[in-house]
Parts: structure tokens; sequence; C-alpha cells
């Protein structure tokens, strides 16, 4: 399995479970994460991004996901996908587009998130 495939099946099972474990798991310690397109200041290493996802997270059976990686080195992917939301906010389909940096043990080191609501 590739480092990006690793990342985004780790990725929906944190997504799925909010467990901080799951999340740190992903991250390598010095990562930087951006949520979305108008995030000027990442979170900034593991601890920070876990608990940035925390506040940010989506309940378990409020959305659904569907995509795959488009593109991938063994140091860098691009991952396509759509996410509908089903209540709240939120509630809406998006497109998403993740760009992800791997370091050398295979952990994201760079996470940004390209999205925009459809519907």
């Amino acid at each position: 399995m590739s480092n990006a495939e690793r990342f985004l099946d780790g990725y929906l099972d944190a997504w799925a479970t909010n467990d901080p474990d799951s999340v740190r798991a992903l991250f390598a310690p010095n990562a930087t994460y951006r949520s979305g397109a108008r995030d000027l200041e990442p979170a900034f290493g593991v601890e920070e991004i876990v608990a940035r996802w925390l506040e940010e997270r989506d309940e378990p059976g409020t959305w659904s996901y569907s995509g795959a990686v488009e593109l991938q080195t063994k140091t860098a992917a691009v991952i396509r996908g759509v996410t509908t939301y089903t209540q709240g906010q939120k509630s809406g389909i998006y497109e998403n587009v993740w760009l992800v940096r791997f370091d050398e043990d295979g952990r994201a080191s760079e996470f940004q998130d390209w999205w925009f609501q459809r519907s």
C-alpha cells in the first residue's frame, strides 16, 4: 500500500471516529495542516493539528465521502473526493482536493484541503 493510500484510509478512519490517536498517527511531529483555501494560518505540529481537528470535527453519521488518490509519488499525493454533509450548517455537497506531502516515515508533513461547495 502506498503512502497516499495509507493516508487516505487513515484519514477516513480518523474523520469517522475523531479519535485523537488516529489523527496523531497520520501526521509528522512538525507537520502543517490547512483545512481550507482561506486558512492562512496553518496548524503547526501534530498536537496543534489534533486540537484543531477536534475543534472543527464533524460528528459521525453527518457526512459521507467518496474519493481516491489521483496522483502520487513516494513523497506527495493529490487526493480528490466529494463530501456530502446531511445535517447542520455544512449541509450540502463539497468537492475536495487534498494536497499531501509525506516524510520519510510516510506520515503527512504538509496537508492542504482545497474545497468548494457544489450545492
